[in-house]
């Protein structure tokens, strides 16, 4: 127990007496120092107890003992000791007056008690105090292994709250709660998601402390939130919170450090066997595109749950530029990793996601939270300026085991589209639902239709006849003369003689169908010029 003026007093040996300020004996001792100085206040840090004989002081001047005394009080001064017996035979009024108008505790020191005793007593007390300490602090160590033993980082948890007499909750690293201790600690956590994620930004190891104010509402968040930052990597893996009513003391401390050092070590041993995971993934993921579901679940066994069995989309993810996938201060694809998984470990789900070959290959239940999750980090499909180091996402349809390899076309079709248009996601399912014509705007295909056309513009350009004209309004009205004619204002012997003279100068038949689907194309694809 930290020594206070009152447990000096209740010293047997020592033989104080309290004669100003006892309503403030339980105030803590931080040392026991000696001055004559006039103005010792220049070499004191605050919460001492100063032991004086009044050498140098003009004790019993009422005007020059109050402002002794003020001094004193303002530097932080928790009590002054008067030997009596050897300059005064008792403390003068004067500095008793002060001391009861200042409220600064003052004890008589009796002249067979030696300031050295004093200081011991305070040095004896300190010490067993950080004994104390220490001691307490390795058997919350031990508490708080064998619960992280025993019941994971949940078991942990609760061992750390009861420590610190609080409460103490996980992050994930997308800045989710994944456990909290006691149980109504989750909802006081989630209200710290932003400063969470301003803590992730800091480079690891980072700590930050939130001052609570939930006003009459919500009293339980009138607390002093510490939050730390966990693992060794440069992108933090996850965050601690710890929430007390006050700050902590050193036996509080040294039960948070050592929750940090376990939780550390937790996720910094989870890195090989992730590492393992993706080797695995990837080979399910091989026999899955190979069509050979049966051999993958095999090898995946209870890794993934019902993953391969439920319906799933494939999510291919490329790096937007070339600089950003050359960029070797990290990985391209961490960001998207940590929205996907997180998601899906809150929501209870697998996910199976493995680097291949520059891109990030992904399968996401079918209308599971980390397809949402993944759908809602990129809005509206329209890619950030500022962000220099984005993706290109393309996520299938819903398939199950015996169609990934065409789920896998579809996400890539998808993720093709994308870069084409300048967007940063699309589902395949868009493509399918809406217009062809959107995607003749390629270049690749504006040229094939300038190539295709170009006699028949040539050809209109001396004057000769409307052939491109003639050629859409028939092609409009599916090959029927009197209608196409009609259109035209021309006679049906007329657009005859000019669809002659389209295939004689294209060198095509207009009779086959692929003939006419490409003639269509291209003169949609120049007319949207």
């Amino acid at each position: 127990m930290t020594p206070t003026l009152a447990s000096l007093v209740h010293h047997s040996a020592l033989k104080l007496t309290v004669r100003a300020g006892e309503g403030r004996l339980d105030v803590p001792v931080r040392w026991a120092h000696v001055s004559e100085l006039a103005d010792p206040v220049p070499y004191l840090e605050g919460g001492e107890l100063l032991l004086i004989t009044a050498l140098k002081l003009d004790a019993e001047d009422p005007q020059a003992m109050r402002r002794y005394v003020r001094r004193l009080a303002k530097a932080g001064v928790v009590g002054l000791g008067f030997a009596v017996g050897v300059n005064y035979e008792e403390i003068p009024k004067a500095l008793v007056d002060a001391a009861e108008e200042e409220g600064l505790p003052l004890l008589e020191v009796p002249r067979r008690t030696p300031f050295i005793a004093i200081s011991k007593a305070v040095s004896a007390a300190i010490a067993a105090d950080q004994y104390r300490a220490v001691t307490a602090g390795f058997a919350a160590q031990r508490e708080l292994t064998k619960q992280a033993l025993t019941d994971g980082p949940q078991g942990l948890l609760g061992a750390l709250a009861a420590q610190v007499d609080g409460w103490a909750a996980l992050y994930d690293a997308a800045g989710a709660v994944v456990a909290a201790a006691p149980e109504w600690a989750g909802r006081r956590a989630a209200r710290l998601t932003a400063e969470v994620e301003r803590l992730r930004e800091r480079p690891a190891p980072a700590s930050a402390v939130v001052g609570g104010d939930g006003g009459p509402e919500h009293p339980e968040q009138d607390d002093r939130v510490e939050l730390h930052s966990l693992g060794t990597g440069r992108r933090p893996r996850a965050a601690l919170a710890v929430g007390t009513a006050s700050a902590l003391g050193t036996a509080e401390r040294y039960a948070v450090h050592s929750a940090i050092a376990l939780l550390t070590l937790t996720t910094e041993r989870s890195r090989p066997l992730h590492a393992a995971q993706q080797r695995i993934g990837a080979a399910v993921l091989r026999m899955l595109l190979a069509g050979e579901p049966d051999h993958a679940r095999a090898v995946a066994g209870d890794l993934y749950g019902d993953l391969l069995d439920a319906p799933f989309r494939v999510l291919l993810a490329e790096p937007a530029s070339a600089s950003a996938s050359a960029d070797p201060s990290g990985d391209p694809f961490g960001d998207l990793v940590e929205t996907v998984e997180s998601a899906a470990a809150r929501a209870g789900e697998a996910v199976l996601a493995v680097p291949e070959g520059g891109r990030l290959v992904a399968l996401v239940r079918d209308s599971g939270a980390a397809a949402a999750a993944c759908a809602r980090s990129f809005g509206d499909g329209t890619p950030d300026p500022a962000d220099e180091n984005g993706l290109v996402v393309g996520l299938s349809a819903p398939a199950g085991p015996i169609a990934a390899a065409a789920a896998y076309k579809q996400a890539e079709q998808a993720l093709s589209v994308a870069r084409r248009r300048g967007r940063v996601f699309v589902e395949h399912e868009q493509l399918a639902a809406g217009s062809v014509l959107p995607l003749l705007a390629d270049d690749a295909v504006k040229a094939f239709a300038d190539g295709l056309l170009r006699a028949l513009h040539d050809h209109d350009a001396t004057g000769r006849g409307d052939l491109v004209a003639s050629l859409r309004a028939w092609l409009s009205r599916h090959g029927q003369w009197d209608a196409a004619a009609a259109d035209l204002g021309v006679h049906r012997h007329t657009l005859r003689y000019r669809m002659r003279r389209v295939e004689e100068i294209l060198g095509r038949s207009l009779d086959d169908p692929d003939v006419r689907m490409e003639l269509w194309l291209a003169l949609k694809a120049t007319s949207s010029d």
